[in-house]
Order: structure tokens, then sequence, then C-alpha cells
């Protein structure tokens, strides 16, 4: 029998079959460039195909995720807090420093409660079918208890400050820190807000 050549089909029974030394090539296929998708859309629809009470139940797991994050920072604040009355250095501490201290404390306590009242609505309203009203009252409390805990570092900032600081530099350096909490936790996200405002009346249009 002839020797095959390279690269051709032989015949065998009526059946096409590929030489030893030739291996079949398979042909490249060009990946298609997917058009880029606009997250905002695909954030739309997201929203769009929820059902009611799956929107409560997401913003709900959000709601838990955000309390989590607050509390954690709130009752690292809160125990060193208690723990500065029993250092010798607070027998020191002057009037006005002292009563900074015990603001400093209230505002922190109230600011835990706050942030920790969702999971204790939670425990007294499961299964009364009220998760809309909880999802609600949850969010203001978390705005609540942000506004206090900022206050609350603010208050311990000066307290810490005066004390290692002369002058009216603790005040400055503290005015500077609350202001950039405020754009950072309050302005942007609502300048943000105002921006989607007005795309979103821009593409209506």
């Amino acid at each position: 029998m002839a020797d095959s050549v390279r690269g051709m089909w032989t015949v065998w029974e009526g059946e096409e079959v590929m030489t030893m030394t030739e291996q079949p090539v398979e042909p490249k296929h060009e990946v298609a460039c997917c058009p880029r998708h606009d997250d905002r859309g695909q954030e739309a629809g997201k929203e769009s195909s929820e059902t009611a009470a799956e929107r409560i139940n997401r913003r709900w797991h959000e709601i838990l995720q955000e309390t989590r994050v607050a509390q954690t920072g709130v009752q690292i604040l809160f125990g060193f807090l208690l723990s500065v009355a029993f250092t010798p250095l607070f027998r020191e501490l002057e009037t006005f420093d002292r009563a900074t201290y015990v603001v400093t404390v209230v505002l922190g306590a109230t600011a835990t409660g706050a942030l920790i009242a969702p999971v204790s609505l939670h425990r007294f309203l499961s299964g009364q079918r009220m998760k809309d009203d909880l999802v609600a009252v949850a969010g203001r409390l978390m705005m609540c208890g942000m506004v206090l805990l900022a206050l609350t570092i603010g208050c311990t900032l000066l307290l810490i400050l005066r004390v290692t600081v002369t002058g009216v530099l603790a005040e400055v350096l503290v005015g500077a820190v609350m202001l950039w909490f405020g754009v950072c936790w309050f302005a942007l996200p609502l300048a943000l807000r105002r921006r989607a405002a007005r795309r979103a009346r821009t593409d209506d249009a």
C-alpha cells in the first residue's frame, strides 16, 4: 500500500479518516467584543424585576450589614471612654474637661442604643408582617446613630487634644475633623443623590 501523503485524506470502507501524521486543526474563532453594559441600567433592571417582598428583604439585609459596621466602631470607642474614668489622670482634669467627658459618654451610650435598636425591633416585631415599617424605622435610627457617633468622636477628640495640645489648636483640629465627617457622611451622599435625580430627569426627557 502506498504511503499516505501528509495532509491528505484517505478513504477506508467509505469513511473519511485522517492520516496519523496530520492532526485536525480546529478553526480559530474570534471572540466578539461584548458591548459594554451600563451598571446603572443593570441595577435598575434588577430592582424593577424585584417583587415588593424581595425588595424589603434586600433592604433589611443591607441595613443589618451597615449596622454591624457602625456597631463595631461605637462599641470600641465606648469601651475606651468607660476606661478613662478609672485612670489616675482623670482626677487632674479641669471642670470643662470633666463636663466634656460626661457629654461624650452620654453621646456614646445613646449612639450605641440607636445602632442596636434595629435588632431589638426585629426581635419584637418578627412574624408580625411589619417588615416595611421596620425597614423605614431602622433606616431613621441608623441615621440618628451615625449623627450621635460623629458627635461622640468629636467630643472624644476634644477631650484628648485639650490634654495634649495647648491653645486653641485643639478646637481647630476638632472642627476640621467634624467638617470632614460632615462632608464624607452626609454632604457627599446627598450630592450623589441629587446628581442621580438630575440624570434620571434628563433620561426621561
